[in-house]
């Protein structure tokens, strides 16, 4: 369990929002490697943290990786992206930079649109709910 307490669709709106502006373009500071999609981002809880990071295990983004995956370094890396289970670890070997930021903003997207589903949903029992404590009127 996350001990980071940012929310979660917060967190991946603005990574959405991140990856569409370009946010993934190559980085003066490391103009000889790919960009990292969340290590590279201000998303990551340890972004520009090099000298006291904090273990992945506390980022909002781990309840989203499978269960057996989250000892792993980079735990991120293995959330599935897609139904045939790809996962940026997979990506990064045999995709391209334009191909890897594709798949991944249509997770993104759908993850969005699932999580503001669930709210709703949620919402819409909690209202139904206290109506009927409430009783007719």
């Amino acid at each position: 369990m996350a001990i980071d307490d940012r929310d979660l669709l917060d967190v991946l709106k603005f990574e959405l929002n991140f990856l569409e502006k370009g946010g993934y373009g190559r980085s003066p500071r490391e103009a000889w490697r790919a960009p990292l999609i969340f290590e590279d981002s201000p998303t990551c809880m340890n972004y520009d943290t090099k000298d006291n990071p904090s273990p992945c295990k506390e980022c909002v983004l781990i309840d989203l990786v499978p269960i057996g995956d989250r000892k792993e370094g980079i735990p991120c890396r293995h959330i599935k992206l897609t139904h045939a289970g790809d996962t940026l670890e997979t990506l990064y070997r045999w995709g391209s930079q334009q191909e890897i930021e594709d798949v991944y903003g249509k997770w993104l997207r759908a993850t969005i649109h699932r999580l503001e589903d669930e709210r709703e949903r949620l919402a819409g029992h909690r209202v139904a709910a206290s109506e009927d404590a409430v009783g007719p009127n």
